[in-house]
């Protein structure tokens, strides 16, 4: 029989989630949650293992615990599986291929998947200057330009939940605030994010909640509110 989701169960449940490289732990029993249509921020100082959490449900790093998502354990499933099961992931160096031109790399990620129907047009809908570069070689646009694409040809993929790690990372102000308003669009059209954010004001402005972590756990979880409030964890946790 199916295991189908149920009323109400987290898209993504994270439990006792630990992970290494090689001999040495990075994750310390993980445990965390993302809603349907949430955009769920995991933030922390550089080393605290934001974005090794994100390899960990990937499946990409040595890992054990329990990840749930959509109801399936996926807990020992590999990358190709966990991607084909609807979940996006769009890594810190963007992975993109340098020596293809814009519209071949969209093209690469073009897949049938459970999060709808997103295709070339609505990749240029939402970022419409792909359209203008679309025969230009990856390797010549800017950083913010490469960081939409990466975004998108994920998203060609139709995951129901996308994982961005730190899509803002070295981006000019504009493209910092092109970067924002596209996981907002993204966000309103349905599609769960899980963002790992080195900027604050961002992740407080776009997110429902929101995960602090240190020393491979999680050592903070609330709203934006909760966490504006909260100068003694911003102050230990987030040098803020």
């Amino acid at each position: 029989m199916t295991d189908l989701p149920k009323m109400g169960e987290p898209m993504l449940r994270v439990r006792g989630l630990n992970a290494w490289y090689g001999k040495s732990q990075v994750l310390r029993g993980v445990d965390m949650t993302v809603g349907r249509g949430e955009i769920v921020a995991l933030l922390g100082r550089n080393g605290a293992g934001r974005s090794t959490t994100l390899k960990a449900i990937m499946g990409t790093v040595q890992r054990e615990g329990h990840v749930a998502f959509d109801g399936h354990d996926i807990s020992t499933r590999k990358p190709h599986e966990i991607a084909r099961a609807g979940i996006g992931y769009v890594a810190e160096d963007r992975a993109i291929f340098p020596d293809l031109n814009t519209l071949q790399n969209l093209i690469l990620g073009e897949k049938k998947g459970p999060g709808g129907t997103f295709g070339l047009e609505d990749a240029y809908a939402l970022f419409p200057h792909l359209r203008e570069r679309a025969t230009a070689p990856a390797s010549a646009l800017s950083g913010g330009e490469q960081q939409m694409l990466a975004i998108c040809r994920t998203l060609m993929g139709n995951p129901s939940l996308v994982m961005v790690d730190e899509p803002t990372e070295g981006l000019a102000p504009m493209m910092v605030q092109a970067v924002r308003d596209l996981l907002e669009r993204v966000a309103a059209s349905g599609t769960t994010i899980l963002l790992v954010e080195q900027k604050l004001a961002i992740a407080l402005a776009i997110s429902q909640r929101l995960y602090v972590m240190g020393h491979g756990r999680i050592v903070f979880e609330g709203t934006p509110a909760d966490l504006a409030a909260n100068a003694a964890v911003r102050k230990e946790w987030l040098e803020v």
